[in-house]
């Protein structure tokens, strides 16, 4: 059974999700405090973690930017604000998701389950091989990336979007069609979070050359 983490410091809101979840068979923790939550993400089993912006001791960004350092789970930020600046934030420090309050309950498990299935087929490497370009080694069966010998830690859907471009090199693929594909033509959000995470790729690997921007169209992976 699936376990999942909610770090919620507004108790009413924290029991609605963990009914839903727990009637959807999932087990859930609580952590009403950013620090406790953080500690707890860290050393517990955890297949997702539902991760509220504020939060006291410790806001929400903060945690998730401290997780992202030893974990790469899925992860769903949620805040009361609908502002975009928090919305790229969050996926820009390495959040799966983000849902802005009031949302529907059913809607928040539909996600968890999605991402969870998502994360789970790539860690039970169904992939095959080696993606080599030079320095960049892209492990598609181990879920790791490689530059110049030093792994590189991006979240699930980083390396989706990664083993995708790098799985067909040479082909322009625009903002739209490669959110359907990472992101599932269903998903809520917008063709901004392609952009947020092609960045956040390019700043881990410190090497922008494997993917390049076509103005106007899209973006393709040219390798070395």
């Amino acid at each position: 059974m699936d376990k999942i983490l909610i770090i919620e410091d507004d108790e009413a809101i924290a029991a609605l999700e963990a009914d839903y979840l727990r009637i959807n068979s999932f087990e859930c923790d609580i952590a009403f405090a950013g620090d406790v939550g953080l500690s707890m993400a860290l050393k517990g089993d955890y297949s997702l973690v539902i991760i509220d912006i504020m939060l006291p001791f410790m806001d929400g960004f903060t945690v998730l930017t401290e997780l992202r350092k030893k974990k790469q789970i899925p992860v769903i930020m949620l805040s009361a604000k609908s502002e975009d600046i928090d919305k790229i934030r969050g996926l820009g420090l390495g959040a799966d998701d983000y849902m802005t309050k009031p949302f529907s309950p059913n809607e928040l498990v539909a996600r968890v389950k999605a991402h969870i299935n998502r994360y789970d087929i790539l860690s039970n490497k169904k992939g095959k091989g080696l993606i080599k370009y030079g320095e960049l080694t892209i492990d598609t069966e181990g879920y790791r990336v490689y530059f110049a010998g030093k792994p590189i830690q991006l979240t699930v859907k980083e390396f989706e979007l990664l083993k995708f471009l790098a799985s067909n090199p040479n082909r322009v693929f625009s903002k739209d069609v490669l959110f359907d594909r990472i992101w599932g033509m269903d998903a809520l959000g917008d063709v901004s979070t392609v952009t947020v995470h092609i960045q956040r790729i390019r700043d881990k690997i410190g090497n922008a050359k494997f993917i390049e921007t076509v103005y106007g169209v899209g973006y393709r992976f040219i390798g070395c």
